[in-house]
C-alpha cells in the first residue's frame, strides 16, 4: 500500500510517502524543503533538523533514517554545517551534494527510513540495515583531491570492492544502484566514464552479465580538487532470480552502445515487495539519440514516457508507485516551466528540482525515481 502526503511545518514543506507491505517493514521517502526564502543557511538548516525530528517521531513511528542526501546552494560553505546537524539528527550517512534548489532556497534534503529493522551499523561514510534474510548497505565517499578524475574514479570503485569483500559480498552481485556526482561534468564526465569502465573490465561485468543502475550528473562536493562523489547502494542475501533489469528496449538502447555502462533500472523482488529503482533517464530514443533537441517541455515528456516503459517491465507505473524523484535541470530558467508539469502530475510525490546539468549537453532534464509495489512470492519479505 502506497500513499502520500504534504505536511507544512515550522517554515517547511515536508513530501512524504509510504509504503506498508505484509511484513513488519514500513518503508518512508520524503524530502524536506524550506520555505522561507529570507532566512539564512543556518536557519534554514535548523528549521530541516527541526522537520526531521517532526517527522521521524509523529509521522514515521519512529522510524530509523537509513540514508539523507542534501541538495545545496554552496556546499563549500554549508557542507561541514550540515552533516554535524543534520547528521545528528539523522542518525545516519549524509551525502552533501551542490546541486542548488531551484525553488531558491539553500538546501533540500532527502530521506530514506525504514521502521521495525534493525540498523546495525554506522559509520562516517555508511549505514547498514538486517532485516530477515537481508542486509542492506548504503554509502558514500568524495575522490582525493591529489589525482584526476579518471584516478578518483577508479579509486573510488576499487575501494568499494574491497569494501564488499570485507562483507563477503561483491561488485558484480552485490551492488545494485551507484550514483556518481562529477564536478564540471562536461569535462570530467569522459574520465569519470573511463574509470568506472576498467574496474567493471577487472570485475568481469559485462553486457552479458549486467551492469550496475546508476545516476552519473552535474555535482560538487565543495572540497577544492574532489571532482566526484560516490554514493552507492548494496543488497546482501539476494538469491540471483531476485534482481530483473529494467530495458524498454522500444524506447531505450544498451547504454554500452555508446561506451557508457550501466544498466537503465533494476527490480529487486522481495517476497512481499518489488523496488524498482530507476536510473538518471532523460529524453533518449533507442538508437542513443537525443529527442526534441532545444525542447524542455517535448523532453520532458519523452522522458516520462522512458521511464513508465521501463516501470511497465516491473509491473509499475510512476502515477501509482512512485515513492520519490529527483529532476535535474540543465538552465534555471526552465524551472517554472518543469515545476508545473511536476506539480501537476505529482502534487504530493517527494521531489527535488535542482541545477545539475546532465552529461551530454543536448539533454535539458534528467530524472531518477524510486517505485515500489505490493508482491507475493516464495521468497523472504523485505
Amino acid at each position: 500500500m502506497n500513499f502520500t502526503k504534504t505536511i507544512n511545518f515550522d517554515d517547511t514543506l515536508i513530501e512524504l510517502s509510504e509504503f506498508t507491505g505484509r511484513s513488519a517493514a514500513t518503508e518512508w521517502y520524503a524530502y524536506i524543503h524550506t520555505t522561507n526564502l529570507r532566512k539564512t543557511f543556518d536557519e534554514q538548516l535548523s528549521d530541516i533538523c527541526r522537520s526531521l525530528d517532526e517527522l521521524i517521531t509523529d509521522y514515521t513511528k519512529g522510524a530509523q533514517c537509513m540514508m539523507v542526501k542534501c541538495h545545496v546552494s554552496d556546499a563549500a560553505n554549508q557542507s561541514g554545517a550540515i552533516k554535524e546537524k543534520l547528521g545528528n539528527c539523522a542518525g545516519c550517512q549524509i551525502s552533501v551534494i551542490q546541486q542548488p534548489p531551484l525553488d531558491g532556497t539553500k538546501l533540500a534534503v532527502g530521506i530514506y527510513a525504514v521502521s521495525n529493522v534493525r540498523k546495525v551499523n554506522q559509520s562516517n561514510n555508511s549505514t547498514e540495515m538486517t532485516h530477515n534474510e537481508y542486509h542492506h548497505f548504503w554509502a558514500t565517499e568524495t575522490g582525493a583531491c591529489d589525482c584526476d578524475s579518471y584516478k578518483q574514479t577508479a579509486d573510488l570503485f576499487e575501494n568499494y570492492c574491497i569494501f564488499l569483500a570485507s562483507k563477503k559480498m561483491s561488485l558484480k552481485d552485490n551492488c545494485k544502484r551507484t550514483w556518481l556526482y562529477v564536478n564540471d561534468i562536461d569535462n570530467n564526465y569522459a574520465d569519470v566514464v573511463r574509470g568506472r569502465n576498467d574496474v567493471f573490465d577487472k570485475e568481469n561485468l559485462t553486457e552479458n552479465t549486467h551492469y550496475i543502475a546508476s545516476t552519473g550528473i552535474a555535482g560538487y562536493s565543495g572540497k577544492k580538487g574532489a571532482n566526484v562523489i560516490f554514493n552507492t547502494y548494496s543488497v546482501k542475501g539476494l538469491q540471483p532470480e531476485q534482481t530483473k533489469y529494467l530495458y524498454a528496449t522500444t524506447h531505450l538502447n544498451r547504454t554500452s552502445e555508446y561506451g557508457v555502462r550501466f544498466e537503465r533500472g533494476v527490480a529487486i523482488n522481495y517476497g512481499d515487495r518489488t523496488h524498482a529503482l530507476i536510473s538518471g533517464t532523460a529524453s533518449i530514443d533507442n538508437k542513443g539519440a537525443i529527442v526534441f533537441p532545444g525542447n524542455v517541455a517535448q523532453q520532458t515528456k519523452r522522458m516520462l514516457e522512458n521511464v513508465d516503459k521501463l516501470l511497465k517491465e516491473a509491473d509499475m507505473t510512476l502515477d501509482e508507485n512512485v515513492m520519490q524523484m529527483t529532476v535535474y535541470l540543465r538552465d534555471l530558467a526552465d524551472y517554472t516551466i518543469i515545476k508545473e508539469l511536476f506539480d501537476s502530475r505529482f502534487p504530493q510525490t517527494p521531489k527535488a528540482i535542482v541545477l545539475a546539468p546532465v552529461c551530454r549537453p543536448g539533454w535539458l532534464i534528467e530524472m531518477e525515481c524510486v517505485c515500489i509495489k505490493d508482491n507475493k512470492n516464495s521468497f523472504a519479505d523485505f
